[in-house]
């Protein structure tokens, strides 16, 4: 944080995997953001799946007691054809949600595309995309090894850029009936069948 000046919100990303999970806290100062931490969780060594939940219990509460968060923003689960992959998706993000709970934080949902249309302009954008975007707005201190912590960075950004628009409002009701769509159905397929590194099969 900059000497005089306060801190507005600090929003934590996260990055659902049960194999790699992404997570990154963004600072507010000023209406400017600033990347506090930008990382992964590695989740593969442990071969028990419910440990791995534990796992993302435990380490959302440590990033939230260190770093003191307002708001969490994650991906939203949505249905897909590989039912197995998106039940153990939907735990890792349910049990990321009820750790920030615990620690009376609000929380906003998010689907791929509306985050990759925030960052980008446009709702399909590869990760690469989104995170030479991101890298265009915030210097990252390091270069993260895996395109998970930047996808929990643009979860966090697009956050940002909610609350920061004069039509934050607006956007948000948009989000909302947007999730309902079949499309978003559809798109959320594609993203598990393209990425089966983020699910245990």
């Amino acid at each position: 944080m900059s000497e005089g000046n306060a801190i507005e919100k600090i929003i934590l990303g996260i990055d659902p995997g049960t194999r790699i999970l992404g997570y990154s806290v963004l600072e507010v100062v000023e209406q400017k953001p600033r990347i506090l931490v930008l990382d992964v969780l590695y989740l593969r060594q442990i071969a028990d799946f419910n440990l791995r939940i534990r796992k993302i219990f435990d380490t959302t509460l440590r990033i939230i007691d260190t770093f003191h968060p307002d708001h969490l923003a994650i991906e939203a689960p949505f249905f897909g054809k590989n039912v197995q992959s998106m039940l153990k998706l939907g735990r890792a993000q349910g049990v990321a949600i009820a750790a920030a709970m615990s620690r009376d934080l609000s929380v906003t949902e998010y689907e791929p595309s509306t985050i990759k249309q925030s960052v980008t302009g446009n709702g399909q954008a590869s990760k690469e995309q989104v995170a030479m975007m991101l890298r265009s707005q915030m210097s990252f201190p390091d270069e993260p090894r895996y395109l998970d912590a930047t996808d929990a960075l643009a979860a966090a950004y697009t956050c940002f850029m909610e609350q920061t628009s004069p039509l934050a409002d607006i956007q948000q009701q948009f989000a909302v009936k947007h999730k309902k769509t079949k499309s978003s159905r559809k798109s959320w397929a594609e993203f598990v069948n393209f990425n089966p590194d983020r699910v245990e099969g």
